[in-house]
Parts: C-alpha cells; structure tokens; sequence
C-alpha cells in the first residue's frame, strides 16, 4: 500500500481541475493548496531519515508501478492544459479569476511537468522524450540541455547559474537563473555539435528544436483559442519555470565546492545540496527533496533515493521553504546561520 503514496502528486492538478469548474475565488485553490495547506500539515508530520534496505531496493527497481505513475503525468498535463484552455476562453471570467486560472496551472505545469520531465531526463531514450514533453508547456525545454549537462558538473560552484549565491534574493536568483541557464544551454549545444563535427543548422541541434516545438505549440494555442488561450498558455508556462527556479534555489543556497590544490573544484558531495525529509514534501515532488543522493547518482529513481547524515537539512519541507524564500530578510535570518563558515567565504 506504500508504494501507493506518490499517488498523492497528482492532487495538485485535481485542486486544479476543482478551482476551474467552481470558478470565483477557488480558482486560487491551487496555491492555497499547495503553499497554504501542506506546510501547515508539514508542521504536524514526522520527517523520517530511514533508508531502504538492499532486499527491499531491488524488489523497488523492479515495480512498474513506479515508472507508470511518472508516466501518466503526460495525460495529466496536456489534458489539464486543454480544460483550462477551452473552459477559460468559453466562459465569462473576471480578470482575477484568470489570474488565479494561470498561477494555479503554472503550478501543476511545475510540479507534475518539469519536476516529472527533470526525473525522466535523466534515464533511456524513450523516457528522456517524455520528459521533454513535458517541459515544453513550461516553454522551457533547455532545462534538459542545460541540467544534464551543465548543472550537474558545476554545481555549488560560481560557474553554475541554477547555484543561489550566499545573501542572493530569490527575485534576483530568477533574472540570472533563467537568463544564465538559458546562454549555457547554447553555448553546451554548440560545444556538442563541435565535437560531432556538426553545424549550426543540423538536425542535431536539440536548440533549434526545442524553439520549433514551443513556437508551434504556442502558435497552436493562439490558432484554437485565440489571443486570450495564448496568454494563458504563456504566461501559465512562465509561472511554471519560475516555480522550478524557486525549487533551484532552495535547493542549493549559499553551498560551495572549495577548489583544490590543482586548481580544480573537489567533487560534488552529499554536502552540497539541501535536503528535507519531511514526508508530504518528499511524496509531492518525488523525493526530489533528497537531492544530495540524486546529484551522487542522478540515474537512480526517486523510489530508491537516499537520505545522508552529512547533508545540510533544511528546518521545513520544500513546499514550506519555497514560500520562506518570497521573504528574503526571513529566509536569510533562518537560511545564513546553516550555512557553512567556510562556504561562506567561497561565496565572495
């Protein structure tokens, strides 16, 4: 029955689907949902440091079930996409009903579509075109190019963009995120095509895919629901990519790889990530939230992810502290004392 539980993901686009056919100020239930209600249970759940034992891995690599509940969320998305679409552009809302509409579909796209795309980006083919999928509704399919191959080898480093900098507001950490990840994806793609001794225009170049797919996409909505259906699409995405950088945030603040004696960064350790343990947290976005282990093997699936004392522990779960982090001077007051003395300094 517990492999049942990540079953409780898909209750933020079901909050979704609710606040669009109750209308009014319920289409705000989403992130009322998700950053209101769970923190406040989070407070009231236990945070568990177990891990799983060997035997009972293996029998949990082997569950389907597993890879199928990431799977559906490609239905789930496009198929909430469509809803929100035709109901928002054939019936009569207010504007603040809209806005409520676009943030709380920005969230699904955020949670069930890059964190689920993020998972599968990082397994076989097949699973890596699902996982691009769904991050194009985000308008944000660099993310794979640029994750996979950028973020991974730099960072808790100066180099990486999607590390927060020591004292960095999260407002500011999404102006040099986004714009920083997005220059790193070209310049990692065309690093690619030179060493496949490919040109600019190659069908190779996953880039100029990745604009042709989010251009036909948001050229399909304005064709089917007009002027209106476009914004909602776009800026549904934006609210989408900026719920992902708000989580890269978090998930790396302040934390430094120190340069050895060669000159060269040392590898990336436990220590280099923030963790949470707290249950609905963890189930929500799944065990996203036990990224040191991922970023030591970032093939290994979210049902096998493993807790490591040696990891910096944030004091809440990641829907609490994405919701401290929109208040810097309290971000900061809880946030800079957990940060090592010696990472610190790395920071300057």
């Amino acid at each position: 029955m517990k492999d049942l539980k990540y079953f409780c993901a898909y209750t933020i686009p079901i909050a979704a689907l609710i606040g669009l056919w109750l209308e009014g100020i319920y289409t705000y239930l989403t992130p009322i949902y998700a950053f209101g209600f769970i923190p406040l249970l989070e407070l009231f759940t236990s945070a568990s440091t177990s891990n799983t034992g060997d035997t009972e891995k293996d029998s949990l690599t082997k569950k389907r079930i597993f890879d199928w509940m990431l799977y559906v969320n490609l239905p789930i998305i496009y198929g909430l996409l469509a809803i929100t679409l035709y109901r928002a552009t054939t019936v009569s809302l207010q504007t603040y009903e809209l806005v409520g509409i676009i943030i709380s579909t920005g969230i699904v796209l955020g949670t069930n579509g890059i964190n689920v795309g993020h998972e599968l980006g990082h397994r076989n083919t097949y699973e890596r075109f699902l996982g691009k999928a769904l991050l194009l509704p985000s308008l944000y399919m660099h993310f794979y190019i640029e994750h996979n191959f950028g973020h991974h080898l730099k960072v808790a480093t100066k180099e990486d963009p999607a590390t927060a900098k020591y004292n960095q507001p999260v407002y500011l950490f999404w102006v040099t995120s986004t714009i920083g990840q997005y220059l790193s994806s070209w310049k990692i793609q065309r690093n690619l095509l030179k060493k496949n001794n490919s040109s600019f225009f190659s069908i190779k170049n996953d880039m100029l895919w990745y604009h042709l797919f989010i251009g036909i996409y948001l050229l399909f909505t304005f064709y089917i629901f007009g002027l209106l259906g476009f914004y909602i699409a776009f800026f549904s995405g934006i609210v989408g990519f900026l719920l992902l950088e708000t989580i890269n945030y978090i998930e790396h603040y302040g934390l430094r790889r120190n340069k050895t004696n060669s000159g060269r960064y040392e590898r990336v350790r436990e220590i280099h990530s923030w963790n949470s343990n707290h249950a609905l947290g963890r189930i929500m976005l799944y065990e996203l939230t036990r990224h040191s282990d991922h970023h030591h093997r970032a093939s290994k699936k979210y049902q096998l992810l493993d807790h490591h004392d040696e990891s910096p522990q944030l004091p809440f779960g990641y829907p609490t502290s994405m919701v401290l982090s929109l208040f810097p001077p309290l971000w900061f007051m809880i946030m800079n004392k957990r940060v090592p003395d010696t990472m610190k300094k790395s920071n300057t």
